[in-house]
């Protein structure tokens, strides 16, 4: 039996998150699809939420309210809970300075959001398609199974 595959979006913008839940839904990339409009929601999504849901993959917009994406790939990339988890960065700038601190902290792709639908909807289509399918996840280590260690 196949694990859910969870997709846990993280956008503000009411737009591009209508478009990256038509895309996601219309490609039937993911079983179900969470979403977080800022970014303490995400962060109590990640790691306050009993029982904690753990997704298959994180699209991360970087230009959030409250906390924004940098923070949030930081404190991911420092939780043995979720240190592992595939976290795509998918945002608008194209700032060299964004790319590269995304990288630094750990996102494990960084892609641009195109501005046309179709341009939009096939690049989810492929990251759907790549990291939810063709890619060879971790192992499932369980935060109980390290605590108890």
């Amino acid at each position: 039996m196949r694990a859910e595959r969870v997709i846990f979006l993280v956008e503000d913008n009411a737009d591009d998150e209508l478009l990256a839940m038509r895309a996601l839904r219309k490609n039937n990339v993911a079983d179900r699809i969470e979403v977080a409009r800022d970014g303490e929601e995400a962060l109590s999504f990640l790691f306050k939420k009993t029982p904690r849901v753990e997704p298959s993959l994180i699209l991360l917009d970087l230009k959030l309210p409250v906390v924004d994406g940098l923070e949030i790939l930081r404190r991911i990339r420092a939780d043995e809970r979720t240190k592992l988890l595939p976290v795509v960065v998918l945002t608008t700038s194209s700032e060299e300075r964004d790319i590269i601190a995304s990288y630094s902290l750990g996102a494990n792709s960084y892609v641009r959001k195109p501005v046309d639908f179709e341009q939009f909807n096939e690049a989810v289509r492929q990251l759907g398609l790549y990291w939810l399918g063709i890619n060879e996840k971790p192992p499932v280590r369980r935060f109980e199974e390290e605590s108890a260690r």
